[in-house]
């Protein structure tokens, strides 16, 4: 093998985003890197020469440990927040649907989706790197932040975490009282609208990273399952915001059904999804 072929990768992914790599190794065999299988399950997938059947390349305890532990973190503060949203919805449209009942609860759910969006983004930030030469995963030292918008998981992760942050304006915003139609619009629909728009951003970028960039339907991939049921939650979260627009003539909103139940069921979407999230971790197949 010439010295060319043994340094041969072959990227995929969509635009400027790389989320699968393919190379030849020094010995003959090869070795792909996944983004996502990276990220979440801490491995590379190697095929020694003259083997037939592939095998997991895991990183080291101290990687896997940090990809676990961020893992859980995220995925049990994204079923508290989903839950907690589908309460508030719940009362709104059940309950006496006071704003003094729900904004707290909104509030408690919005703390725990920032929560589970920054671990995410650290999750990504934390993410082991490839060395090329030996096919194996290496870990670098903790960081709390980093800026690396060329990487789909780390802009993926930052827009969801983005949207959070914007969700918790709108919620803070929620609390004001005596607020006109079209204060109610520019302080609380138009930072959910936001809110929502980055979520489907997120997703989109998400389901681009497991589907390497084509259109997919992966029924035996947990990961493709996640990011669907997420995506779907996004877009239940971007209509229940559309159905909330304050009419500023009659000083009610589009439709206030719609708009609960909207939000209801995109909030499971998502706990639904944290569920599903602890089983795509470190330590499982």
């Amino acid at each position: 093998m010439s010295r060319s072929e043994e340094h041969a990768e072959r990227a995929e992914g969509a635009g400027p985003f790389t989320t699968r790599l393919t190379w030849h190794l020094g010995d003959g065999g090869t070795a792909v890197w996944e983004s996502r299988r990276v990220r979440k399950r801490g491995v590379l997938t190697v095929r020694a020469a003259g083997e037939r059947e592939p095998r997991s390349r895991r990183a080291d305890a101290v990687a896997l440990r940090r990809l676990r532990r961020l893992n859980d973190i995220a995925a049990v503060a994204f079923v508290a927040g989903g839950l907690l949203f589908a309460l508030g919805a719940g009362i709104s449209q059940f309950g006496s649907g006071a704003t003094a009942t729900t904004a707290p609860v909104y509030f408690a759910g919005g703390l725990f989706f920032t929560t589970g969006g920054y671990a995410s983004l650290l999750q990504a930030i934390n993410t082991p790197h490839r060395d090329r030469q030996a096919g194996s995963l290496t870990t670098e030292r903790w960081r709390w932040w980093s800026y690396e918008p060329e990487r789909i998981d780390w802009l993926s992760t930052f827009t969801l975490f983005a949207g959070t942050l914007v969700f918790g304006v709108d919620l803070l915003d929620s609390f004001l009282k005596g607020l006109s139609a079209r204060q109610t619009n520019r302080l609380i629909w138009f930072p959910d609208l936001v809110g929502c728009l980055l979520f489907l951003v997120s997703g989109h970028l998400a389901v681009v990273e497991v589907c390497h960039g084509r259109p997919c339907l992966h029924a035996r991939s947990l990961g493709w399952w996640i990011v669907a049921v997420n995506q779907l939650g996004s877009a239940l979260f971007l209509i229940s915001a559309l159905a909330a627009f304050t009419r500023p003539a009659t000083d009610s909103l589009v439709n206030v059904t719609v708009a609960n139940w909207g939000t209801l069921s995109g909030a499971l979407c998502f706990s639904v999804a944290g569920v599903l999230q602890l089983y795509e971790r470190p330590g499982t197949p």
